[in-house]
């Protein structure tokens, strides 16, 4: 009988263990952009540097090219910050601004290197050759990389529109959303895919053509109505919260849980404020610097 009831402690310590495993790991660790503060940004090698430092999420931002590709870019233009040409000169502001994105064939975009110029806002991060990937290519690498390392990874995939961008950085919205469904959709990872946006609008639609899809509402600071107001004007509870993390107060994360809605703040770079956040009960952390997680 004392044996048995020292193999039904130690069973019991074993899934109290587990448990306590489990609820650490829901904790959402999320890659800004693949992390820039260490690696250049949107890049396949800053999703497999993320994967490696054991992130859950891998967040990217999405933009169309002439040809109606779907590329792995925040900006709609090429960044003078970080982008040099395909003869290796670095542009002004105003110039990269003029090369659009939506204007050039992918095949033209990716002679652009984003990874060799040192990029101001991020010195620690490092230099390499590299382009802006098409979506299919970056799911293609991460998910390789990801079964390397028996790991599963998750995505946070935004949409980059807004109604004075109709037209101007792709044909239209629902032509947008669309081209990145489809891609998604054939990689077959939809269980593991947040969308993101700014634009109620394209997260309507999403909600209405691919329901089967989690929802993420991103929030300015500047936005002063309250988040009952904000689901109203949407129409729907979204799956996540994602506000400007220096408005994110314990009234809002209580709210938010009372409603069935994970609050997931951006982008928080310094680790007071993730360990001040993660106190308040948040659900995770968008971070540009991917190392600071593992200080938690």
């Amino acid at each position: 009988m004392y044996r048995f009831y020292k193999v039904v402690l130690f069973l019991g310590f074993l899934l109290l263990g587990n448990v306590s495993f489990a609820q650490k790991k829901k904790f959402d660790t999320q890659a800004h952009r693949g992390g820039r503060g260490l690696m250049p940004e949107n890049t396949i090698p800053a999703m497999l540097d993320a994967i490696d430092r054991g992130i859950s999420t891998l967040e990217l931002d999405l933009q169309l090219s002439k040809d109606l590709k779907v590329v792995v870019s925040h900006d709609p233009y090429f960044n003078a910050n970080f982008v040099t040409t395909p003869a290796g000169d670095t542009l002004t502001k105003d110039a990269g601004k003029k090369n659009i994105l939506y204007q050039l064939n992918y095949d033209s975009i990716a002679k652009y290197d984003v990874g060799q110029k040192v990029n101001p806002e991020f010195p620690q991060q490092k230099k390499m050759k590299v382009h802006k990937p098409l979506l299919s290519d970056l799911l293609n690498a991460t998910e390789a990389y990801s079964k390397k390392k028996r790991t599963t990874i998750h995505y946070n995939i935004e949409i980059k529109s807004a109604p004075g961008n109709d037209g101007k950085y792709y044909p239209n919205l629902e032509a947008f959303v669309d081209l990145a469904m489809d891609v998604i959709n054939k990689k077959k990872i939809s269980k593991r895919v947040i969308i993101q946006s700014f634009d109620t609008r394209a997260l309507q639609m999403m909600h209405k053509k691919y329901p089967s899809y989690a929802l993420s509402y991103l929030i300015l600071a500047k936005e002063k109505r309250p988040i009952a107001e904000l689901i109203k004007v949407l129409g729907f509870v979204p799956d996540v919260l994602s506000p400007q993390y220096n408005m994110v107060t314990g009234t809002m994360v209580k709210e938010c849980h009372q409603q069935g809605i994970k609050i997931v703040p951006w982008t928080v770079n310094e680790l007071k404020d993730i360990q001040s956040l993660k106190a308040m009960g948040v659900d995770g952390i968008i971070s540009d610097y991917t190392d600071l997680f593992s200080q938690l």
